[in-house]
C-alpha cells in the first residue's frame, strides 16, 4: 500500500489520546495504555500519540518513543497510531525513525521551532523528516505555517510520502481552495478542533482529529457521521448541547485546551494528571463550569 492509498481510508475521526504525567510531571506509560486501550474499544479511524493534545513539545525524544510504543501496544492492531514530530529537522528525523521502530503506521509533523522560516527552509524541513523513514506524512498547517495553494501542490511534488494535509487554520475558503488546487493527491483533515466541525465537512474533509474523544468517543463518532453525510440540523444540535460551551471554556485562558480536557478525563475517572509548563493547569474558579459541562456528556455517553 502507498501512502497515499493508506491516508485514503482513514475516514470519520481520529482519536487523539493525551499525554498522562503523573504529579511530578513524569510520564504515566500505565495511565496511558488505559486510556488508549478503552479509546480503541470504539471505531476510530485511527489514533494520533504525541501530537498538539498528547503535547509533543514537552517531552524528550525517549518519551515520545515511549509514549508511541506504549500506544501501539494497546491499540494491539485495532487501528492505526499516528505519531507526532516536529522542532527542527534533526530531531524530527530522529524522532520520525524511534516512531517508526516503536510501531507507528503514520507520521504527524508539527510546524517547526522557526517561525520565520522562509520557503526554501520550510519544505527541506519536511522534506528531511520525509526521507527519514518509509512511513506517510500528515502535515500539520497550524499558527504560523500557513500555506497557500500552490505551496501545498509544490509540497506534494516535492515529498512522495506526503499523504495528507491536517488543516489547523480554520479558514473553510482558503482550505477550499487548496483542496481544489491538489485534489485527490492528498487526503483531506480537519485539524483544528471539534468546534470547527461544521466548516471542515461544508468544504469535503474525509475526517477530523477530535480532543472531545478523550471524554466522549460517542459525541466524537456522532459528530463525524453526521459530517460525512452533511446533516448540518443534527451538527449544529451536538455542537450547541456539547461542543460550544466546552470550547467556550477552553477559551479563557491561553493554551487551555489540554489542561481544560485533562481535568474533564480527572473527573470522569480517566487518568490524565496536569500539564507542563509552558502550559498551566485548569483554575480553581473554573472548576464548577466544567462539572456542569462534564455531567452533561456524562449523560449522553450513558443514554
Amino acid at each position: 500500500m502507498t501512502p497515499r492509498d493508506f491516508a485514503r481510508q482513514l475516514t470519520g475521526v481520529f482519536g487523539f489520546p493525551v499525554t498522562p504525567f503523573r504529579q511530578d510531571l513524569s510520564l504515566d506509560l500505565a495511565a496511558l495504555e488505559r486510556n488508549v486501550d478503552e479509546m480503541a474499544a470504539h471505531p476510530f479511524c485511527a489514533m494520533v500519540a504525541t501530537g498538539g493534545t498528547g503535547e509533543l513539545y514537552s517531552l524528550t525524544a525517549q518519551e515520545t518513543e515511549d509514549v508511541v510504543r506504549t500506544a501501539v501496544q494497546a491499540a494491539n492492531g485495532r487501528m492505526p497510531i499516528v505519531a507526532g514530530t516536529g522542532f527542527n529537522a534533526s530531531l524530527g528525523v530522529d524522532i520520525a525513525r524511534r516512531a517508526e521502530k516503536a510501531g507507528a503506521q503514520c507520521l504527524l509533523v508539527l510546524p517547526p521551532y522557526y517561525s520565520n522560516a522562509p520557503e526554501e527552509g520550510l519544505f527541506a524541513y519536511y522534506e528531511a523528516i520525509g526521507k527519514a523513514t518509509d512511513l506517510p506524512l500528515m502535515i500539520y498547517s497550524r499558527d504560523w505555517a500557513n500555506f497557500s495553494p500552490d505551496q501545498v501542490s509544490r509540497l506534494a511534488d516535492r515529498v512522495p510520502t506526503l499523504a495528507a494535509w491536517k488543516d489547523g487554520q480554520g479558514n473553510g475558503m482558503r482550505y477550499g481552495r487548496i483542496m481544489q488546487k491538489v485534489g485527490d493527491r492528498l487526503a483531506w483533515l480537519g485539524g483544528l478542533g471539534d468546534d470547527c466541525v461544521p466548516v471542515y465537512f461544508a468544504v469535503g474533509v474525509q475526517a477530523y482529529t477530535s480532543s472531545i474523544s478523550n471524554i466522549s468517543p460517542k459525541v466524537s463518532l456522532a459528530l463525524a457521521k453526521a459530517g460525512m453525510v452533511r446533516d448540518f440540523t443534527e451538527i449544529t444540535s451536538l455542537m450547541n448541547r456539547f461542543v460550544n460551551p466546552l470550547y467556550a471554556l477552553r477559551e479563557r485562558v491561553k493554551g487551555y485546551e489540554v489542561a481544560v480536557m485533562k481535568t474533564a478525563m480527572e473527573m470522569m475517572g480517566k487518568p490524565a494528571g496536569p500539564v507542563r509548563p509552558p502550559l498551566e493547569n485548569t483554575r480553581p474558579q473554573d472548576m464548577k463550569d466544567l462539572e456542569r459541562i462534564v455531567a452533561t456528556y456524562q449523560a449522553y455517553e450513558s443514554e
